[in-house]
Formats: structure tokens, sequence, C-alpha cells
């Protein structure tokens, strides 16, 4: 009950933001003259969108934003319909992903003609995260991640920039576009092998790069740690180091059983993800008469 009386109110609300600003024809609003008109519009239809998350009904909470976000832009205030073409994009991914991301955009092209770069990005990020949980479209999720690193990276955000290109070397693996993983980990690593805060992490990603090499070809991957040790020295101490270094070993001798004892000393330690455990099986599958699992 309490639901449909939000649902009645709300609708009670959006009701007169059409009267003010339109006359009503087949069921849609046409904005009628006055800028006082036009604000007060979109005020109620604000009002009413707030009224319809109140009630969950996010499709038409998303609507009534839309509506505000064009009145908005009609009176020339960017800023403001930027931010209703984003609250109706959090709306919409409740109920609509395709329409949240329709919005969203609408609200990026505002945000870069304005030079608000950052703010630009962070909504890219949005949509990527959509196409990933929502949509499964992991190409469009990508091109997201790299417009909003490509963002960061013009505003000298750097550790954000970063973020996202992880999310594109990571996806770039998965879809087996190794070079292009390769040269993100690569490019990320040394970025922050010389940060104090930050240096730690660069060991993940050599090793990450030296995986994706391996996969592509062995002898390629033991060139690549040799220039990846010479670079940064912490990384000959490490953990991953050893362990890629049993792996060539047990792959030239075609040895899945030294292979897989190797993964799984490392594993009992530091616990192997998705991501790792997919890309040492692609790996272990490359040794003859292997059964492709790690156990």
């Amino acid at each position: 009950e309490a639901t449909s009386g939000k649902l009645k109110l709300s609708s009670q609300v959006m009701w007169p933001a059409c009267l003010e600003l339109s006359r009503i024809r087949n069921g849609v609003c046409y904005p009628a003259a006055g800028d006082g008109d036009v604000e007060d519009a979109c005020e109620m239809y604000a009002r009413a969108a707030n009224m319809f998350k109140m009630a969950k009904n996010w499709s038409a909470a998303g609507n009534a934003f839309c509506q505000a976000a064009r009145l908005h832009m009609q009176l020339q205030n960017k800023l403001d319909s930027a931010t209703s073409f984003v609250d109706a994009g959090n709306a919409y991914k409740k109920a609509d992903p395709p329409e949240a991301i329709n919005c969203l955009n609408q609200a990026i092209d505002i945000y870069t003609d304005m030079g608000r770069f950052t703010i630009a990005a962070k909504h890219h990020i949005t949509i990527a995260e959509v196409y990933e949980s929502e949509l499964v479209d992991i190409e469009k999720a990508i091109a997201h991640y790299e417009q909003a690193a490509d963002y960061y990276k013009g505003e000298e955000s750097n550790s954000s920039a970063n973020k996202c290109l992880l999310k594109v070397g990571h996806y770039s693996a998965q879809l087996e576009q190794y070079q292009k993983a390769i040269e993100i980990y690569e490019q990320v690593a040394m970025s922050t092998m010389d940060n104090p805060l930050l240096k730690y992490n660069a060991k993940e990603y050599f090793f990450k790069a030296s995986l994706c090499h391996f996969i592509v070809d062995e002898l390629n991957a033991k060139l690549a740690i040799e220039k990846y040790e010479e670079m940064f020295p912490a990384f000959t101490d490490s953990r991953e180091l050893k362990l890629l270094k049993k792996l060539l070993e047990a792959h030239e001798e075609q040895n899945s059983e030294a292979f897989t004892e190797a993964v799984k000393e490392f594993d009992s330690i530091s616990r192997l993800d998705q991501w790792l455990t997919t890309m040492l099986l692609r790996i272990k599958k490359t040794i003859q008469g292997d059964a492709g699992d790690l156990k």
C-alpha cells in the first residue's frame, strides 16, 4: 500500500509538470513558452523522479529525470542537464541498462563539451561496468575503460588512468588479445615501479605480462622475464618469478606434473584468482598429452 501510495503521488506530481510545460498530444509532453514555466516544470519532473525512486519504479524515475535534463538544456543550464542525465542513468541501471548507457552518454557529451574530462571519465567507467555486469559485452566495456584512461591521462590523473588500463589488460588477455595485454601490463608496471607506495604492485604486473608472453611463445617469455629483471631488480627475488622459472622448466621438459606441482605450491601461499588460473591453464594445455586442469 505504501508503494502504491508513492506511485500515485509521484504520478500526481508528474502530470502538472507536463501541463505546466505543454499541451498534451497523444500523451506526449510538448514544451510551451516562458522560461519561468520551463523552470517550474523542471522542478516538478525532479520531484516526481525522486518520488518514483522512493517507490522503486526505476523506469518512471529515469524517464522523469530525462525530461528534466532536456528542459535544463533548453534553458542552457548545461551542468543541471548533465546531472539530471546522470540521475536518469543511475535509475535506468536498475531496470533498463541500454537506456542507462544512453543517458550517461548524453551526460558525457555535455561534460566533455564543458572540458570536465575527469567527470566524463568517471561516467565512462560506470558505462563500462554496465557492459561488464549487466549486458556482458566485454569489447564495449574495454572501449569505455580505454576512453576513461585517456581522459584521466589528459588530466594527469595517472593512478586513475592505470586502474582503467588494468581492466583493459585483464579483459584483453581473457579475449586472447595478448600483445595488447602485454603492452598495458608493461606500461603500468613501469609507471609504478619508481613510486615508493606502488612499486610493490609492479611485480604483479610484470608477472601478468610474463604469463601472456608464455601463452604466445616460450622463448618470448624467457626474453621478457630477463628484461623485467633488469628493469626491476626487486622482481628477481619475488615468488612470482620463481614460479615462472619452474613453469618454464616444466614446459621445456613437457612435464605437466611438475607444472601442476609448481602451481599448487604457489597457490598454497598466494591464492590464485580466476584470471591467473585461466592463464595458467592455457599455458598448461600447450604441454603435449595434458589433461587440461591444474589438479
